[in-house]
This record gives C-alpha cells, structure tokens and sequence, in this order.
C-alpha cells in the first residue's frame, strides 16, 4: 500500500496565516503545472474539498475524486481571520487551542477530531493495491503523519509541510512507513 499525500500550492491565506481557503495565486498554479511531470506514480487520486487543493489538483492535471474526508481542520469561528489577529483579541484561546490537542475554543474541530477523521480515512485505504495521490491542506498532512506513526497528538505542531511537496507512506500488515518532504520539481 502507497499512499501519496501532495501539499498544495501556496496562496495568500497560507502566506498570511489566514484560516481562509482560495484557489493556488497564478505563480504557485504556474509551479504547480510545471511539476506536473515529476508526480509520482499512482493509480488513484483525491482531493481535499478545498478551492486550494481542488485547484492545485487542477493544475497538475490530475482529474481527483474530491474526499470529504480529506477536509481541512474546521476553525468555526476564526475562518477568514488570521492568527495574529485572532492571538491578539482572544491568547487564552490561542493557548488552549496550541496546548491541548482536544480543545477546540473557536467552535469547530479540535485536532484530536481531525487525527481521528484523517486516520480512520488512511486506514480505509489500507490493503489495497492501487498507489493513491491525495492532495491535501497542510493540517490534514501534518494529522496523517501523527496518525500513521502514533506519534503524541501534541507532535502536530512540530510537523512542517512545505507548498508542492510529497509526503509517502507505505504501509504492511498495519504498519506505516513514512518518506517525507519530496519536493515536485519539473523534470528536467
């Protein structure tokens, strides 16, 4: 079992740290469709709902099933706002919400939730034989990976996912393994 997970092309809410979702901006669209070559194999592809995934997903050419399962961490009512904006008018909630994995202080998914929905997803797709490509927001990456190595909920934080890059696991007898940060370059 190999499964793919694709990190999307940048935009402006990731830039900004904005809880936001909008198509790739035309040059992260452009590098996305110029790394269309270097995908690796796969049999199957997803997609997150996400404008930014979808359209990331459009880019590279890839006609990918859209999986609700695959959706980005649900922020309730900070979506639109940025992090600094949010830190300055409520930090107890910001603290909480970086201390606890299960708490959820903007009304929407803790990321105890979005481990669990993002593993139960990975562990869907365990004992097929198709290679899947899913290209997936950062957060449902960086869940995945504490999922996939039963690493500390907590750990979340301390996983970057860079734009364009590709994150491999494999996976036997219910075991992961994880190859990391394998960047899309056009082929040369």
């Amino acid at each position: 079992m190999r499964i793919t997970l694709l990190a999307p092309a940048v935009n402006a809410a990731l830039r900004q740290v904005r809880f936001d979702d909008a198509p790739p901006d035309a040059a992260a669209a452009r590098r996305a469709r110029d790394a269309a070559g270097a995908l690796p194999h796969h049999d199957v592809t997803f997609t997150s709902p996400s404008a930014r995934c979808r359209g990331t997903a459009e880019a590279l050419g890839l006609d990918a099933a859209v999986a609700p399962e695959l959706r980005d961490l649900d922020v309730g009512r900070w979506r639109g706002r940025s992090l600094d904006e949010v830190g300055r008018e409520a930090p107890d909630d910001v603290a909480a919400w970086l201390a606890d994995p299960a708490a959820a202080p903007h009304g929407g998914e803790s990321l105890r939730e979005l481990i669990e929905r993002t593993g139960a997803w990975l562990e869907s797709r365990a004992g097929q034989e198709a290679r899947v490509l899913a290209v997936a927001d950062p957060a449902v990456i960086r869940a995945a990976l504490v999922h996939a190595l039963d690493l500390p909920p907590r750990t979340f934080w301390r996983l970057d996912v860079a734009p364009l890059t590709a994150t491999e696991l494999s996976g036997r007898s219910g075991r992961w393994n994880l190859r990391c940060g394998l960047p899309l370059t056009a082929p040369k």
